[in-house]
């Protein structure tokens, strides 16, 4: 729904990750690593967005192991260096960011599953399973919530 953005170009969006549920083993496969990994390309000022399509591709579309390092580093290698993403992913070097993230996510704002958007002290939450239409995005943005 990153489609939407342009239309509300007054809107600063800060991207808050988070674990997609605080940490229930039956949820299947745990976005930690995607999550750090994002935090890396913050840090070397590479295409969030085109982080965000890749981890999304990764982990529905081609269901890869997104809890194995070695995949996630071939997944990114053709718009950043492998290694280097490889190596803070697999030594945890961000797990303090992901920690703050998930206490910002699930203790501060309420979070419980994703996505999740928050604006003005008000909340658009996933409907478990199903998601947030673009529709109820767009009044969201638009302030009709």
């Amino acid at each position: 729904m990153i489609e939407l953005l342009p239309q509300f170009p007054d809107i600063d969006v800060v991207w808050r990750p988070c674990e997609s549920h605080p940490r229930p083993e039956r949820h299947g496969l745990h976005s930690d690593l995607c999550i750090m990994g994002m935090f890396y390309v913050l840090e070397i000022s590479e295409d969030i967005c085109k982080y965000h399509e890749l981890m999304y591709d990764s982990a529905l579309v081609n269901k890869t192991n997104i809890e194995d390092p070695l995949e996630l580093s071939k997944r990114v290698s053709s718009f950043i260096e492998s290694e280097n993403f490889y190596r803070a992913v697999a030594e945890g070097r961000y797990a303090k960011d992901l920690h703050d993230s998930n206490v910002y996510a699930f203790v501060k704002s309420g979070v419980w599953a994703v996505p999740a958007y928050r604006m003005d002290g008000k909340k658009l939450d996933s409907i478990e399973g199903i998601g947030v239409t673009k529709k109820q995005l767009e009044d969201f943005l638009k302030n009709k919530w």
